[in-house]
């Protein structure tokens, strides 16, 4: 029987990248994201090219009833929603005490609440299966506080990473896995206008390494392991002048 994956986000970016790589290895795909015509077209192309069923709904993760909605529609549809991937989010970010609270809290809304709502439904989902596995798309700057316009970025992802400690704590004993992963610089749209990153990767290739990293199903997954699984374990001890670097 075919398997399912639900990926929020997927309307461009890693998230419309990892759909088109699990697509190729034959999953059928429940994608959602707030731009409906860009789901479509995806959906067009991956069934097209790969003869898999794709399901695609509209979904802003910021509407949080809308989330528990659409995840369970997904599911009444599929009937099993074997892997749920939290991706969806943003990178704006300003630096603190400049005058745009508003913009910081938008990002912590976005990537943190409205993961907790994800997780909640995925979960919700999961228990009554009592199978799945849910990933938490992270960052690599949640390995340490971040400056400048990665302050409240990086505090999200560190919520996000959290979060999928404490769940995977309670659903040790179960058949329940849960994966956090922590992908470095990956040129997508959301960053297009950004200067250089260090060891950055484009974005076909960054899609590619996160759903090797996914299928292995491990607890933690830094993406490209090399050279940001050493890196992740150095910014943890090295003095935060030198983390600053990487900002």
């Amino acid at each position: 029987m075919t398997k399912t994956i639900l990926i929020t986000g997927a309307s461009s970016g890693i998230g419309a990248g990892m759909a088109r790589e699990f697509a190729q290895k034959g999953y059928n795909l429940a994608i959602c994201a707030r731009r409906l015509e860009r789901l479509e077209s995806l959906k067009q192309e991956l069934e097209s090219q790969y003869g898999i069923q794709v399901i695609a709904k509209t979904l802003d993760v910021t509407d949080y009833d809308q989330v528990f909605v659409v995840f369970k529609a997904f599911k009444a549809e599929f009937g099993t929603i074997d892997r749920i991937i939290v991706n969806a989010g943003v990178g704006d970010g300003r630096r603190i005490g400049k005058g745009n609270f508003s913009i910081n809290r938008a990002t912590v809304e976005t990537n943190f609440i409205s993961a907790l709502a994800q997780c909640e439904a995925a979960v919700e989902i999961f228990r009554a299966q009592n199978s799945g596995h849910l990933v938490m798309i992270s960052s690599m700057s949640a390995v340490r506080g971040m400056p400048k316009h990665l302050t409240a970025y990086a505090a999200s992802k560190a919520g996000v990473a959290h979060l999928a400690e404490g769940i995977r704590a309670e659903l040790l004993d179960t058949p329940i896995k849960v994966s956090t992963i922590f992908p470095g610089y990956i040129r997508t749209e959301l960053n297009e206008g950004a200067k250089k990153l260090p060891f950055e990767v484009d974005e076909k290739t960054g899609s590619r390494l996160l759903v090797q990293a996914i299928e292995k199903q491990r607890v933690k997954a830094y993406v490209p392991q090399w050279p940001w699984l050493p890196i992740g374990m150095a910014m943890k001890i090295l003095p935060l002048k030198w983390v600053n670097k990487l900002g």
